[in-house]
């Protein structure tokens, strides 16, 4: 008997939003944004289905952000272990969720909720729930991530979230960035950082500047928050419109690449990451968050074109 087999995509499960002119694409892998277009106009950088997500792209980023040295840290006296996935730096990047399956929840034509259980292994032995809903709004596109403890030991935890700002039909050169905070955080040559300084020059974004010469992979602390609590990162494009991203209080830090040394990107984008603690919290205990035992974290975001 022949059985004809069907190749899974690499992006899984697709839960297509739609709201007036709004669409959006969620994948069940990573719990990634794969689309976010407003009137036909792209949000973020969209990707095939048939790909897997280049440089995590939408990706959901837990039970930590960005780089951890070595892969080694330790928490509550015991040495932990996880796998390094940069190898050229050493590091293990963005954390044990952007390439695995969430299973959906609920879901109906302008939201989806999708959720997955971190397992525990000897590198991190905390099971962790990480659950992602996505609604669009009149306002926008709104995101809440809730990282909840299901163990029975205090578990380290840290969230970002990863998508690619896009500029429309312009060049990222002629685009203009905006970033709500007031300390730019320095690094060594892994990209791990070794303090903050206050902003000045070219790391000075509180004002829009032109992107054109500007090679960014940068994290910025101390963020500026408006009247409702919000700091913002606004991507003024040629087209005269404004790419903008909110995120409330449990954003602690934002990071910026504007992927020079990304090859599957290569300037086509920003990328607006933000985030709970910047890179190698496991290590440092900046930021990071102490989820006890059923205890809940909850962080919001969104996206809008103005």
């Amino acid at each position: 008997m022949h059985t004809t087999l069907t190749t899974p995509l690499p992006t899984g499960r697709q839960h297509v939003l739609e709201l007036g002119g709004q669409r959006a694409v969620v994948t069940a892998v990573g719990a990634s944004l794969r689309e976010y277009t407003v009137d036909g106009r792209d949000v973020v950088l969209p990707f095939d289905d048939a790909d897997i997500a280049p440089a995590f792209s939408g990706a959901v980023l837990a039970p930590w952000p960005n780089r951890l040295r070595d892969g080694v840290y330790s928490y509550d006296g015991h040495a932990f272990e996880v796998p390094l996935t940069e190898h050229l730096r050493h590091t293990a990047l963005h954390g044990l969720v952007a390439s695995t399956t969430f299973q959906t929840v609920d879901a109906d034509a302008t939201s989806v909720t999708l959720e997955h259980v971190i397992v525990p292994t000897h590198g991190y032995p905390w099971p962790v729930r990480v659950r992602l809903i996505y609604t669009l709004t009149d306002a926008g596109l709104h995101v809440s991530a809730e990282g909840t403890n299901l163990g029975a030991t205090t578990a380290p935890y840290g969230i970002g979230f990863h998508p690619w700002l896009s500029p429309g039909d312009g060049q990222v050169d002629d685009c203009t960035l905006q970033v709500d905070a007031a300390r730019h955080v320095t690094v060594d040559d892994r990209l791990l950082p070794t303090g903050t300084e206050r902003v000045a020059g070219d790391s000075d974004l509180r004002a829009p500047r032109v992107l054109r010469g500007l090679d960014l992979d940068d994290a910025w602390v101390d963020v500026v928050r408006d009247a409702d609590g919000l700091s913002w990162i606004r991507l003024g494009c040629p087209d005269g419109r404004t790419v903008a991203m909110w995120a409330d209080a449990a954003t602690q830090a934002w990071q910026v690449c504007t992927g020079d040394t990304v090859a599957q990107i290569s300037r086509r984008g920003v990328a607006a990451e933000p985030m709970t603690c910047i890179a190698d919290a496991f290590r440092t205990g900046n930021d990071l968050v102490h989820l006890a035992p059923g205890a809940s974290h909850t962080i919001t975001w969104g996206l809008a074109l103005l």
